[in-house]
């Protein structure tokens, strides 16, 4: 195939017209007169101009510029506003000046965002960075993921919104593209906290997960932190963002990408002055008394990796997979949500038997379901029916026992009386002859 160079107009540079046009009317009518699944390749005898493609998408997006949305999640302290500003190579936040405590403390997670804009060799880039304040700083952090669940999902209704109007030329996407998740470096596993904003978060945007803070570990601590971390993401099913492979990609290429992955969840630090080495060198890094900890080395720790990742190589697919995966899942969610579907058969052809016998059998799954609904319901109603009258029957055989019980009482009392007056009528008897008795010797 010819190289863009050879888009000159010059005679020596220019092939027989209908010779490059026969070759592409040949492959139009294989394309037509096909079924449709079969794309027939042909090699190009002269030079056509479509790979320049590249080049017209480069001088389109230099004049445009790019944007980039990133959340910064974790609690406080933990280096969150210095790794973006050394993931940027400047200072995105304010100086921070001391603040008086507020009366009031704050019970709810704050969103607050910062953009900026951008020019590297005369690319430009919005960049707005989402922060977090107030994560994880509370007695109780049950529902400390829901603000930040809440604005990423009203950043996607925003731009459904925005796409459902009549004018969609300047649509703005404010969308999440990527989160970094700060872990604390405690050595151990991940706190009930992560595990449950991970997995509320990973299936709305790219969760990349960081150690912050790593050079308080050592080496082996930081390789067995690791080894639970991605134990505890795969036993909760956290999905992660992960490169993308390509067929175009060299071994190179594949090595870096495996690099990478490898190196999830990345331990960092972060940094934005320079220090001395001992032996001269000036670095980003922070200077220890036994020695310096090196931003940029990656012996020290996976920023560089991090950086790769998020800026150097993937930002574009991290966009692309927030747009064409996350926000259609969430998009068709929604609608489905609402009532709207999208009905299949406006895209195919109708056959009117077969569209027959679909009703037919949709009929019939309706009148199954009905039937089953009304079973259901009959058996549920026996049920409720049996059980009161089960119920009525105990009390019943509750109140007889009660009663039986009343008069076997009264009974007795009933004979114990009885017994008490013949005793009595024996007594008084008894008494009555010993009077005659008496009276007879008497006269």
């Amino acid at each position: 195939m010819a190289t863009p160079s050879e888009s000159s107009d010059s005679p020596s540079n220019q092939k027989p017209e209908s010779r490059d046009a026969s070759v592409l009317i040949d492959t139009v009518d294989v394309l037509q007169n096909g079924s449709g699944t079969n794309v027939v390749r042909r090699k190009l005898t002269g030079f056509v101009g479509f790979s320049n493609l590249p080049i017209q998408w480069h001088r389109k997006s230099i004049q445009n510029g790019f944007n980039f949305n990133v959340m910064v999640v974790g609690e406080s302290g933990l280096g969150k506003s210095t790794l973006v500003s050394t993931l940027f190579n400047m200072p995105l936040y304010p100086p921070r000046s001391e603040k008086r405590p507020p009366a009031e403390i704050s019970k709810t997670v704050a969103i607050k965002s910062v953009s900026a804009d951008l020019e590297e060799r005369g690319v430009k880039l919005r960049l707005t960075v989402v922060d977090t304040p107030g994560f994880g700083d509370f007695v109780n952090n049950e529902d400390a993921w829901r603000p930040i669940l809440e604005n990423i999902e009203q950043r996607f209704d925003a731009f459904l919104e925005a796409e459902n109007k009549a004018n969609r030329a300047n649509i703005v996407d404010n969308r999440i593209h990527a989160v970094i998740y700060f872990i604390a470096p405690t050595g151990h596993s991940l706190k009930p906290l992560d595990i449950a904003v991970m997995t509320k978060l990973h299936d709305k945007v790219n969760l990349i997960p960081v150690i912050a803070k790593s050079d308080i570990l050592t080496d082996e601590e930081i390789i067995a932190f690791k080894a639970r971390i991605r134990a505890d993401l795969d036993y909760h099913r956290i999905n992660l963002f992960e490169t993308p492979r390509y067929e175009v990609d060299s071994d190179e290429t594949m090595e870096e990408k495996t690099t990478i992955i490898s190196k999830i969840p990345f331990a960092i630090v972060g940094a934005t002055s320079e220090v001395t080495t001992p032996d001269g060198r000036v670095v980003r890094g922070r200077k220890y008394p036994w020695g310096v900890v090196e931003v940029d080395n990656e012996d020290h720790c996976d920023f560089l990796k991090l950086r790769a990742m998020l800026v150097k190589n993937y930002m574009e697919e991290l966009k692309e997979y927030t747009n064409e995966i996350l926000y259609e899942n969430y998009r068709s969610a929604k609608l489905m949500a609402m009532g709207v579907s999208q009905d299949q058969s406006v895209f195919k052809e109708v056959n009117p038997a077969v569209k027959q016998e679909e009703e037919r059998a949709l009929h019939q799954a309706k009148l199954l379901k009905m039937e089953a609904e009304m079973r259901m319901v009959f058996q549920q109603k026996v049920a409720e029916k049996e059980q009161r009258l089960k119920q009525s029957e105990d009390e019943l055989f509750a109140r007889h026992r009660e009663m039986k019980e009343s008069l076997d009482k009264q009974r007795r009392d009933l004979e114990a009386k009885k017994a008490q007056i013949e005793s009595g009528r024996i007594y008084m008897s008894t008494e009555e002859k010993s009077r005659k008795k008496g009276f007879s010797l008497r006269s």
